[in-house]
């Protein structure tokens, strides 16, 4: 697994580096098949923030953790990080033989500020069913996930509702 630790308004210390490199490489017992973790460190006055994005077979994991102190900032990150690794592990091994296993990319979205684009990702998007995209949305600890859908080949958004179900926009011509 490679992983890559930057620092925002931080300088990165050896120490910091192995630190993080040490909390974040004992994922890999639990899922063999990472291939890149990217750590974020910040500071922004008194708030230490520990962002972790992890990269397993094309699906994204990620978490952050904010606290008073960089260290524990990490601790937290990783106590998260945990969670989701199981939620992502029980859900792969409740799928049926034969079935395919969830895989996705997350939404391209921009956020807004006063009126203006700030932010532009681009993904490749997978195709997918539904269901995956919830799987996938769930991981990432979004509200809503743009995918492709495997069986149209539309883009379709799936989102969180206040009842805590799921709705599904879906385009028409």
């Amino acid at each position: 697994m490679n992983v890559i630790v930057n620092g925002r308004h931080l300088e990165i210390t050896p120490a910091l580096k192995s630190y993080s490199e040490e909390k974040i490489g004992k994922f890999e017992k639990y899922l063999s098949n990472i291939t890149e973790a990217v750590v974020t460190l910040s500071v922004e006055k008194y708030r230490h923030k520990a962002e972790v994005l992890l990269k397993v077979n094309g699906v994204l994991i990620q978490a952050e953790g904010v606290t008073g102190e960089v260290y524990s900032a990490i601790d937290e990150v990783v106590e998260k990080l945990e969670k989701q690794v199981k939620k992502y592990k029980e859900k792969a091994h409740s799928y049926r033989k034969g079935e395919k296993k969830p895989a996705g990319e997350p939404p391209a979205a921009g956020t807004e500020e006063k009126g203006r684009i700030i932010k532009h990702k681009k993904f490749d998007m997978k195709p997918m069913s539904s269901e995956e995209a919830v799987h996938q949305m769930e991981l990432l600890d979004k509200d809503f996930f743009v995918f492709a859908n495997e069986i149209t080949g539309h883009i379709n958004v799936v989102y969180r509702r206040t009842d805590g179900n799921y709705g599904l926009i879906e385009p028409t011509k």
